[in-house]
């Protein structure tokens, strides 16, 4: 039995996914259709793949993920099927799998299927979903379309580690209003050395001086940090909303600064 995920910025408000389910149960009626989420920021290619990669690998070999996040296609960012660990990914290629797979590919192929409509403004409902049935249905790739050799990268932001310091961002922020930076763990440990750290945001105005491995490790509306299930820095208020409340927004710089003993700790605090 297929299984299907969807990932789109449609919302709830409109017909759009059950259009995409009718369209997908009337030519495959056993399906399993799960949506991953609709409310993905319009156009928001990095939130979409951020969001996807965190939870791809739960699924098991064979499962099947449309990414309907800024669909429109060019000669430049064609309609592609991707095959990468045991799994597919339908979408346009405009960047979102060098977010969603971090450059892992097994093979991909732009999409040759005609649609079933004289309208080109929802390939989701007139074209993915027809591309998802054939994969259910077992045919080879190659009777998608012809072979693409690479794939356009996404732009993605790496933290960058130099001169005692690392430098990130926000990469994206969940429903509780919590950061999610692009500093991981290992790159974190391997910076830190056993020193001690400051974690500053917005420059000094917000600091965190020690990771904890829970929300409850501190005092309600103060600031935590941690590592949370996806392997990165993770900034929040307990029980309190840091985003909205500290105005910080998608892109914020992160800096975290170690120290190599409590002199240089308190010569950098004075700037």
């Amino acid at each position: 039995m297929a299984i299907i995920t969807l990932t789109s910025d449609w919302g709830t408000k409109d017909y759009y996914a059950a259009a995409v389910k009718g369209t997908i149960l009337s030519m495959l009626p056993n399906a399993t259709i799960v949506d991953v989420t609709h409310e993905i920021e319009p156009f928001n290619v990095a939130q979409a793949g951020f969001t996807l990669k965190n939870c791809y690998r739960c699924f098991p070999p064979g499962t099947i993920h449309i990414i309907a996040v800024d669909t429109i296609e060019s000669m430049e960012c064609p309609h592609v099927v991707v095959k990468a660990e045991g799994q597919y990914f339908i979408s346009t290629d405009n960047g979102i799998f060098s977010h969603v797979l971090d450059g892992k590919c097994d093979e991909a192929y732009c999409i040759d299927v005609p649609q079933d409509s004289d309208f080109f403004t929802f390939a989701t409902r007139d074209r993915f979903a027809k591309v998802a049935v054939m994969i259910a249905n077992g045919e080879p790739l190659s009777n998608i379309g012809a072979r693409r050799e690479q794939l356009n990268p996404g732009g993605a932001f790496c933290a960058v580690a130099r001169d005692n310091t690392i430098e990130g961002v926000v990469m994206h922020i969940d429903s509780y209003d919590n950061l999610i930076t692009n500093i991981s763990k290992e790159l974190f440990e391997q910076e830190r050395r056993g020193r001690d750290f400051t974690i500053q945001v917005k420059g000094d105005l917000y600091t965190v001086d020690e990771i904890s491995d829970s929300y409850l490790d501190v005092d309600v509306v103060d600031m935590v940090a941690l590592f949370g299930t996806h392997g990165f820095l993770e900034l929040a208020l307990n029980k309190a909303k840091l985003a909205s409340l500290c105005g910080i927004e998608h892109k914020a710089n992160i800096k975290v600064i170690f120290y190599d003993d409590d002199s240089t700790r308190k010569q950098s605090l004075l700037f």
